[in-house]
């Protein structure tokens, strides 16, 4: 098998109601027609940071799904995971759903609040581990970042809840601002740490941040909005003290590249998990 005319790709934007803003994803919601190189095929054309493929429906809200970028397969996609949930739910109404990805099993709730669609997704349990003293001086050469740029209340860490990111604290929105890299050296960084994501974080408050997220490694300059590395950030910011235990955090993300979005993180006592809720609507 491989890419056919009777796969319908769907176009949906995450993490924003307006169709201009957010993270944009193709969406497969039958993708047993598709192999590999259909899936990536798919990926490559729509040129979008990723696109979801959904298979073996079991009647209960349950789908095998795979998650392509323009140049691989990726374990998990928040983005996408809000994407797919909410044209679900337009086509069979709001509800609960369960996900079968690379990473894990990812329960997803979508409800209708005041006319919107939201999805939240409930992460895998996630980790976070140091970053060894050459490789983050490696990022920050690609970055151009010197370490005076670093904010010291947010120390450099690796985070994971479905996939593997680099969490870097920016002393200054400028700072954050002022995003202009070198794409095939952090590229090369990312794949031999294995990282999806850089994720560059600037708090506002405490407990509102804005982020950006180079994505080199799926062939594409910026992430506008990244549900996966919401999630990581979360368990980041609880494990590191942060924030208190229960807690509910909102992450601005892609006002520097026009397509504005907002990402809820929500954490919770005595469980692991972390929970990303966002708005999404279909591109027309």
């Amino acid at each position: 098998m491989s890419s056919s005319p009777d796969a319908e790709v769907l176009r949906y934007t995450a993490f924003s109601a307006d169709p201009d803003g957010g993270n944009p994803a193709g969406v497969v919601l039958d993708a047993s027609l598709l192999d590999d190189a259909g899936m990536l095929a798919v990926a490559a054309e729509l040129g979008y940071s990723e696109s979801v493929f959904l298979s073996a429906p079991d009647g209960r809200g349950g789908h095998t799904v795979r998650y392509f970028s323009p140049k691989a397969e990726v374990p998990f996609c928040g983005h996408a995971t809000v994407a797919a949930a909410i044209a679900l739910a337009e086509r069979d109404g709001p509800g609960d759903l369960v996900f079968a990805t690379a990473a894990g099993t990812v329960p997803v709730t979508v409800t209708r609040e005041g006319g919107e669609l939201r999805a939240t997704l409930t992460s895998v349990e996630p980790h976070t581990e140091d970053i060894a003293d050459d490789d983050l001086a490696e990022a920050l050469a690609a970055l151009d970042w010197p370490a005076a740029d670093l904010d010291p209340a947010l120390p450099p860490r690796i985070a994971y809840a479905g996939a593997r990111h680099l969490v870097l604290g920016a002393a200054s929105r400028e700072r954050l601002a002022g995003l202009s890299y070198d794409f095939a050296r952090l590229e090369a960084l990312m794949h031999r740490v294995d990282l999806t994501t850089v994720q560059l974080v600037w708090p506002e408050s405490a407990t509102v941040f804005h982020v950006r997220d180079p994505f080199p490694v799926g062939g594409v300059v910026e992430d506008p909005a990244t549900g996966a590395a919401a999630a990581a950030f979360g368990a980041y910011a609880r494990e590191l003290g942060l924030v208190p235990h229960d807690s509910v955090l909102t992450l601005h993300q892609g006002a520097d590249m026009g397509r504005p979005g907002t990402l809820t993180v929500e954490l919770r006592a005595g469980d692991p998990r972390i929970r990303v809720t966002g708005t999404g609507t279909r591109i027309g």
